[in-house]
């Protein structure tokens, strides 16, 4: 039994690492080809995202869950999350922005976690410092690498923003219904994005498209 959970953990983080990094993938892609503006990927994004989680809760279940466990600081971290994330991607590269997200996460929630109380494990330090150390390795000066100090910023705080949301997640008993909650709890924090919606707004439908499958 302790070998078959020690292997869920492995593949379901893997296959997390694996989603960061085709999400990555598809925002700089988008964004970078101008199909669609930051905002407008962001909005999609989380929109796509409880459409599709109700549509998946509605059919396993046969009717959407009612809103009995409403979370709006998980909401909140959500959009942080989405919206600096789509944004970090106008002035980072792909490997770049996806090194400082994966960093960041990680040591948000040992950080996090730490000072509530439980103990530091040898692996998870490890682990932090093993990302940090490719990170600096990877942004040492050179002629190869400029690093953009707001798309850095943009990142870290999209890092940091999801390892709150994953550490608050860690808590329910009800996954599939808390995310679908939170994905629509999000979706009126759109409206702090209206102004550069107003001044960069474009998309089309490839960019949509790509928005959708960055999904939740």
């Amino acid at each position: 039994m302790f070998e078959s959970n020690r292997l869920k953990t492995l593949v379901s983080t893997v296959i997390a690492l694996l989603a960061f990094a085709a999400n990555s993938l598809l925002c700089r892609f988008a964004l970078g080809e101008q199909q669609i503006d930051a905002a407008s990927f962001t909005g999609v994004r989380l929109l796509s995202g409880a459409v599709m989680l109700g549509l998946l809760l509605g059919f396993s279940q046969g009717a959407l869950p009612r809103f009995q466990r409403a979370n709006l600081g998980s909401a909140l971290m959500l959009f942080v999350y989405a919206s600096c994330f789509s944004f970090a991607y106008l002035y980072l590269d792909t490997g770049i922005g996806a090194l400082i997200l994966f960093g960041a996460v990680q040591l948000s929630m040992l950080l996090i976690s730490w000072l509530q109380g439980a103990p530091l494990k040898l692996a998870e330090v490890l682990g932090v410092g093993c990302a940090f150390s490719g990170l600096i390795l990877l942004l040492a000066p050179s002629e190869q690498v400029s690093l953009s100090i707001q798309g850095f910023l943009l990142m870290l705080v999209a890092g940091i923003a999801w390892g709150i949301y994953s550490l608050v997640g860690r808590t329910s008993s009800n996954p599939s219904r808390d995310t679908y909650i939170n994905f629509c709890l999000s979706l009126p924090f759109l409206l702090l994005l209206l102004p550069w919606l107003v001044k960069d707004g474009q998309f089309s439908m490839q960019g949509v498209l790509l928005a959708v499958a960055s999904g939740p």
